[in-house]
């Protein structure tokens, strides 16, 4: 594997594999003159109450599968989607590539790293049923869950560390086989500088990230602070802005309609484009209920090593500053029908704002 010392070779690396990239998933026939005029897409998790649903809804039917999903958002105006692959049969496979290419919209894959060796063969045909349905780019996540709440210890955190590398490890000589791209997200797991290390030590152009625009908040990392740090690697994003409250542990945080929370956007997304040309846009607008950030508990700092003061007084004035003005989206109170609409409308709206504010 070839190492990559500095974010200026790695930018450059990736304008030219991005560009190749892009060409691959899309059919010469509907390749867009200009990559940077494609639409947001959705990632599935925008639609993690519909899809799947057991709701009887008239008016919201239940996404089934992939192909549900990409009709709808294409209805709605989205320039492509990210969703998860496994247990795809290979005549699935051609159907959504089908779809795809009728629909020119672009495709990424959700892909989950090999757990062992024992795995990877999982793992190979995940990629292969991907890359044939026109994926380039697999998101992947080292961490289900949130730092804060999965690990109780330091020894947890270290051995989680460990077992990741070894994932990753694993995987990369896959994707570099079949010439896809892996993408490790930011998943309330590694704080920015952590991530960019470990893909700068693996040294493949092969391994990069989805930037999430929002996630690291639950760290104590501003967004731009993280989205400087790992732009320079992003091979996807999901795009979401993000809401703050007070609360007597710490801080609410919660996925807001795009333009209404803390996320300065716009230089977001011009920071991954300039650093990406052919880095695609995709929306994760989840609908739930505020998360708590426990970060005056002391079991919250358990895995962080040297914690600043700082930081912490850092990110609650930003809390304190930036309040959200109204109270936070919340579903727990809403009828099974009523989570469905409104989680319609936070899509719909996102991509209304993308449109006229940031993709234009």
């Amino acid at each position: 594997m070839t190492s990559h010392p500095n974010f200026e070779s790695r930018r450059d690396f990736l304008k030219k594999s991005s560009l190749a990239a892009a060409a691959l998933a899309f059919p010469l026939s509907a390749l867009p003159d200009s990559l940077r005029g494609i639409p947001m897409g959705v990632v599935v998790h925008s639609y993690g109450i519909r899809y799947g649903s057991k709701v009887e809804s008239q008016t919201y039917p239940a996404f089934k599968d992939a192909i549900d999903l990409m009709r709808h958002c294409h209805s709605i105006g989205a320039g492509g989607i990210q969703t998860t692959v496994g247990g795809w049969a290979e005549d699935f496979s051609k159907k959504v590539r089908d779809e795809r290419e009728k629909l020119g919209m672009y495709l990424e894959g959700s892909i989950g790293l090999p757990k062992n060796p024992e795995d990877v063969s999982r793992f190979e045909k995940e990629v292969l049923t991907a890359k044939e349905a026109g994926a380039s780019v697999l998101r992947t996540v080292c961490l289900s869950g949130r730092r804060y709440e999965n690990f109780k210890s330091a020894t947890e955190w270290a051995v989680f560390r460990e077992n990741s590398l070894k994932s990753i490890q694993l995987a990369e000589p896959i994707v570099q086989k079949h010439q896809v791209k892996l993408a490790i997200e930011n998943h309330k797991d590694w704080k920015a500088a952590e991530l960019a290390q470990l893909i700068q030590n693996m040294g493949s152009e092969w391994v990069g990230v989805t930037l999430d625009f929002g996630n690291n908040v639950s760290l104590l990392e501003e967004p731009m602070e993280v989205i400087r740090t790992l732009a320079p690697f992003a091979f996807s994003t999901h795009v979401k802005d993000m809401g703050v409250k007070s609360f007597e542990k710490g801080f609410l945080l919660s996925e807001v309609e795009l333009g209404t929370g803390i996320v300065d956007l716009k230089e977001a997304v011009a920071l991954c484009q300039k650093n990406n040309p052919t880095v695609t846009f995709s929306l994760e607008m989840i609908t739930r209920d505020p998360l708590e950030i426990p970060c005056l508990e002391e079991s919250y700092w358990t895995t962080f090593e040297n914690p600043s003061a700082q930081q912490l007084a850092k990110i609650l004035r930003l809390v304190r500053d930036n309040s959200y003005p109204t109270a936070l989206p919340e579903v727990k109170n809403l009828s099974p029908e009523q989570r469905l609409a409104f989680e319609e409308e936070n899509v719909v709206k996102c991509l209304k704002y993308s449109r006229n504010q940031l993709l234009s």
